[in-house]
């Protein structure tokens, strides 16, 4: 498969911004999450919140906000202090606008972006697997100007079920031919982190902007929220650093084939 020319607007990240991304042998395919692991828009989905609520006359305090960010708008709202009669519907509609109105102002995770595009230069198809709503996602992905690197976008309306069910990324998986064992996901939260490993695919977590590996059972991800401190080795993904993190990946004998609630969570989006 030939790799897709990178767009204009797009520009691969530089070995001076930290990246140094290398896909461990016998990967085939490359899937992400969006929130978080493409583009940091947790600063965006809080100023559209609060802008839904102003009309309500509710204001959304900052620190209770960050506390509970990872929950999706539904459970904010059920959550938020004073909130429970207001018209939900209304304020996530409301908030939805205010989201695709200022989507041009979000901003790629460098590192993310630099292991995307080593995976498309290296010919390997690409996909999204986001709990977010694809009205959010799909405009997002192409702000960003990366439309045109995968074969997939899936989101929250595509399975019955969200994350940390595997249901996504196998949706992604198998939407790209490629078996989830030979799949590389990057996920930034530890529902989405525990949903890629259910899924069988190897993890790379996205810390403070980094990435890291995940742990191939996911122990150290329990309870762990977004934006945690910095793991070592930062986002240095060369070869060795990611063969000491992946379990090994045989070479293909075959082409490719066709709730529980914690503390804090990242966002999925509304």
């Amino acid at each position: 498969m030939n790799a897709t020319p990178l767009p204009p607007s797009s520009p691969t990240p530089t070995l001076d911004e930290g990246c140094s991304p290398a896909l461990p042998d016998g990967i085939l395919a490359l899937i992400l999450d969006f929130d978080g692991t493409l583009a940091d828009t947790t600063a965006n989905q809080e100023q559209s919140l609060r802008a839904a609520l102003q009309p309500y006359g509710l204001d959304l305090d900052t620190d209770w906000y960050r506390l509970y960010f990872g929950l999706s708008i539904h459970d904010l709202l059920a959550a938020l202090p004073g909130a429970r009669y207001l018209p939900h519907d209304e304020i996530i509609s409301r908030s939805r606008a205010h989201l695709l109105a200022h989507m041009h102002t979000i901003v790629p995770i460098a590192c993310s972006v630099a292991l995307l595009h080593a995976a498309r230069d290296a010919g390997l198809p690409c996909a999204v697997a986001s709990a977010a709503s694809r009205v959010l996602v799909r405009p997002g992905i192409e702000a960003l100007g990366l439309g045109p690197h995968f074969e997939a976008v899936v989101t929250r309306e595509d399975t019955a079920r969200g994350k940390p069910a595997p249901d996504l990324f196998l949706e992604a998986a198998r939407r790209i031919g490629v078996p989830p064992e030979r799949c590389l996901a990057v996920e930034d939260a530890p529902d989405g982190i525990a949903s890629a490993i259910a899924a069988g695919m190897h993890v790379l977590r996205v810390v403070d902007g980094h990435l890291a590996p995940a742990g191939d059972r996911g122990e150290d991800t329990a309870g762990l929220p977004s934006g945690s401190g910095p793991m070592p080795g930062g986002c240095a993904l060369g070869r060795a650093a990611v063969r000491r993190s992946l379990a090994p990946v045989p070479a293909p004998s075959t082409a490719h084939s066709d709730r529980r609630r914690p503390t804090r969570r990242r966002s999925q989006g509304a």
